[in-house]
């Protein structure tokens, strides 16, 4: 199982992958990608999925037309953790 960050390894993580934040009231971390038009963002979503799959680490996500809705939280460790991290990352090249 994956471990949860402490609060300042989070705080450097974040400082890693641009625009990602805390999610308010959660241990989580969130971000909004707005692309292009709703086909560019069922494309970052196929391809963050494949990711995610081979991971093992699935997102919390929610796609209105152009826009997907970010959340990563490690559920089995009670919060984020380093899969949540490299998830983030590897979305952020995704979309380029």
């Amino acid at each position: 199982m994956a471990e949860r960050l402490s609060p300042e390894a989070r705080k450097q993580a974040l400082g890693t992958i641009p625009d990602w934040t805390e999610v308010q009231g959660r241990d989580a971390i969130g971000k909004t990608f707005v692309f292009k038009d709703f086909n560019e963002a069922f494309g970052f979503m196929t391809r963050a999925a494949l990711v995610a799959e081979k991971m093992d680490h699935h997102p919390e996500w929610r796609n209105v037309y152009k826009t997907v809705e970010v959340v990563l939280s490690t559920h089995d460790a009670g919060g984020v953790t380093g899969l949540d991290i490299k998830l983030a990352t590897a979305m952020n090249a995704i979309a380029g």
